[in-house]
């Protein structure tokens, strides 16, 4: 994945975040600190979690003041304990408290959603399976929230509808049957620009998929455990499976332990409670 502080859409929604929080400026900071008061500000993760956003957070303090110095204090992507501090930032005190609340903003988003996808990837350790994103985001934070589910070791799914095939039940219906809609997107799979996966959402459907073929992954929807297994076992290998539909903490292992290749878990990015950090500020008077 390309660096996201170089990336057009995550430096305007930076730009966005920062114009929607200080307005014409922050009014309380200039009523009451000195523009030449220099500061030292320390961000402190107050829960465990993943770690994830430093460089995006670094970028708010700089687009607010390009002489704000930065000094990450973990790795993006670190585990850490409650209390655990994670970065300093130094520089104009009133630019630190301007950018505070966006920068933390940024890092409370990613390191939730981190540390979520890490949970879920250790909950299916040593079966083999993959947890998988989904475009269950928030709108304008795709490339964020994908990028926080890749550091905390899920897979990205497509990122969008234009860079893989995927042949869902609106598209079935469309087509007036599987064999149609599979028929019609063979081009594209021909073409080798693009993988085509197909959703079935029982038995049949996929008894019907298997006799057509022309996909590349099968997407069992809403399956029960049970089904799950009887699927993998008339798939036998010859396509890449995936299991998708209320997939929770809960139910992940023993879906994994069904055989599939791939699970997708919308909850990474649509459910993830933020990650507790916060920022504590020393204010030099000078």
């Amino acid at each position: 994945m390309r660096s996201l502080i170089h990336d057009a859409s995550v430096l305007r929604l930076v730009q966005i975040a920062l114009a929607e929080d200080i307005g014409s400026g922050d009014i309380t900071s200039e009523a009451i600190i000195a523009a030449d008061w220099r500061a030292r500000a320390t961000l402190v993760a107050k829960a465990a979690g993943v770690v994830c956003g430093l460089p995006i957070a670094a970028l708010v303090f700089r687009t607010v003041d390009p002489e704000t110095a930065w000094e990450a204090l973990v790795e993006e992507g670190q585990s850490v304990e409650p209390r655990t501090p994670i970065a300093h930032v130094y520089g104009a005190a009133r630019s630190l408290l301007a950018a505070e609340r966006t920068a933390l903003n940024f890092l409370q988003r990613m390191s939730g959603v981190a540390t979520l996808a890490r949970r879920y990837v250790e909950a299916v350790a040593g079966t083999g399976a993959r947890i998988l994103d989904t475009r269950k985001t928030i709108p304008a934070w795709r490339l964020l929230d994908k990028y926080a589910c890749r550091i905390g070791g899920a897979e990205n799914h497509r990122m969008g509808l234009y860079d893989m095939v995927l042949v869902k039940d609106n598209h079935i219906a469309a087509a007036g049957s599987i064999e149609a809609a599979l028929a019609a997107v063979q081009p594209l799979r021909e073409s080798r620009q693009y993988r085509v996966e197909i959703e079935v959402q029982s038995l049949e459907q996929l008894d019907r998929a298997l006799a057509v073929g022309g996909f590349d992954r099968i997407m069992l929807d809403n399956f029960s455990i049970d089904q799950l297994r009887a699927a993998v076992e008339r798939i036998g290998g010859r396509y890449e499976t995936e299991a998708s539909g209320g997939v929770t903490l809960d139910t992940v292992r023993a879906i994994a332990e069904t055989g599939v290749a791939c699970i997708s878990v919308g909850a990474l990015t649509h459910s993830a409670p933020a990650l507790d950090i916060s920022m504590d500020i020393a204010i030099a008077r000078v």
